[in-house]
């Protein structure tokens, strides 16, 4: 199963570097080095092979390889040949080395900021141009997680939404009628579906107060309160933001419920987030938020489970945005140095914007069909559960993660700051966050 970006997936400060390197190699948007003009569509006689790279393995690398396959309607000549396991590491170093693949699919946008500002990855406005797509077809928040400083340097390949799961035989049991739509009903269901044992350990947990864990990540939490990385300075300001303190103001609450140890405890006993031991999978945690791509897990490996899905909790200051939450996903581009760039947008063209393509890769490996069109499409079989992130994706009410030059530096900083703030060491709130202002701002400023 697909692993998404929403894991503590920290990038190397190796990989940062070397792609800030410029040392990708010949070639760019017409094959010669020059990014400033779109390659030729191959002729449809034309042989050739297109390279491409991804993160994917087992049943999901087949699954993209059946879409692949139906480039070939279009292309017969062409032959796709499609490398799994390609991390970002990977990625970087076969252009720095002039021999990257023709395309290059990473699951994560953390490190788009620095691919398009170095050059690593094609601009890809040529074209979009060219071709007169209609950007409009892909939600606002997926055009701002591939593009940087209003260079689109890449295109989205499905998508991530995330929502609330809920075991409905606990809150059948607490005598709750619908999920939390506020996170002050947030906090009052996690009391009442809460087990404690006879020594006061916790033995089912309402919704964990404990960061980094599971989806539980400041990126996830952070548009439930409306808190924004960034300012409109392009600076850090987490010290200064009334949502920030009302998240961790929150989360302290959580934990001061829990008590700090027996909470520590009770997540050191849990099972790994992608295996069977997850414990929503087990009733361990009644409530938690996460992507839509658990709905396969569940299916997979957790058949008995009754369980539903909803919207974040918002904070009652943003009410507003109920329906909407983090959005985020795999993202696809024409590496620097590539010989056949044309071919390249081709393919890209056809895993991105063709809706038969994007459905057929959406029910193989439950992820977001990306364009409006595609959402729409009644070949999208899914569990019921699913449509929850259908409605969201759709919403208009989604937010996404900033890119920078400094890749997830900032969300590592503030993940960081969040386990030290559950833990109790850090007194002051305010001048705790003023440091990661300061770390944040300090990298950003290094760039």
């Amino acid at each position: 199963m697909r692993k998404t970006s929403m894991r503590v997936l920290l990038c190397s400060v190796a990989l940062l570097v070397a792609s800030c390197s410029g040392a990708a190699g010949n070639g760019g948007g017409g094959g010669s080095g020059d990014n400033s003009g779109a390659g030729a569509a191959p002729a449809k006689d034309a042989t050739l092979t297109l390279e491409v790279y991804s993160k994917f393995t087992d049943r999901e690398e087949r699954e993209l390889n059946k879409v692949l396959d139906t480039f070939k309607k279009k292309y017969p000549n062409i032959t796709v040949h499609h490398t799994g396991n390609q991390d970002d590491d990977k990625l970087t170093q076969s252009i720095q080395a002039g021999n990257p693949p023709d395309v290059a699919i990473s699951f994560y946008t953390d490190n788009l900021g620095n691919w398009c500002k170095s050059g690593a990855f094609q601009d890809l406005k040529p074209y979009i141009d060219r071709d007169k797509i209609d950007v409009n077809q892909i939600p606002e928040a997926v055009r701002e997680y591939t593009t940087f400083e209003g260079k689109r340097c890449a295109m989205p390949l499905l998508a991530d939404a995330f929502g609330l799961y809920y075991n409905k035989d606990l809150f059948a049991a607490a005598g709750i009628s619908a999920p939390p739509k506020t996170t002050d009903e947030l906090f009052e269901d996690a009391k009442k579906l809460t087990k404690f044992g006879p020594d006061g350990s916790i033995e089912v947990a309402g919704f964990s107060a404990s960061m980094p864990f599971y989806g539980n990540l400041a990126e996830v939490w952070a548009p439930m309160f409306g808190a924004k990385y960034l300012g409109p300075d392009g600076k850090s300001g987490l010290a200064g933001s009334p949502q920030w303190k009302e998240m961790f103001e929150f989360q302290k609450k959580l934990v001061d419920f829990y008590g700090a140890d027996k909470l520590e405890k009770f997540k050191a006993g849990l099972g790994d987030e992608y295996s069977p031991d997850n414990a929503f999978h087990k009733g361990k945690l009644a409530m938690a938020l996460d992507g839509e791509f658990r709905t396969a897990f569940i299916a997979d490996t957790a058949k008995g489970l009754n369980y539903g899905t909803a919207p974040s909790p918002m904070s009652p200051n943003n009410s507003k945005m109920y329906g909407g939450g983090l959005v985020t996903g795999t993202i696809i581009a024409i590496p620097k140095g590539v010989k056949n760039p044309g071919a390249s947008w081709e393919l890209i063209k056809h895993l991105t914007l063709d809706t038969d393509s994007l459905v057929a890769f959406s029910n193989g490996i439950n992820n977001l069909p990306s364009t409006i069109d595609s959402l729409k499409s009644p070949n999208l079989k899914h569990e019921a559960q699913f449509q929850t992130f259908l409605d969201i994706y759709g919403s208009g009410k989604l937010v996404t993660k900033p890119s920078t030059a400094i890749g997830d530096a900032h969300l590592k900083a503030v993940n960081d700051f969040a386990e030290q703030w559950v833990a109790g060491k850090i007194p002051d709130l305010e001048a705790g966050l003023k440091k990661v202002d300061d770390q944040i701002n300090d990298a950003l400023a290094q760039k």
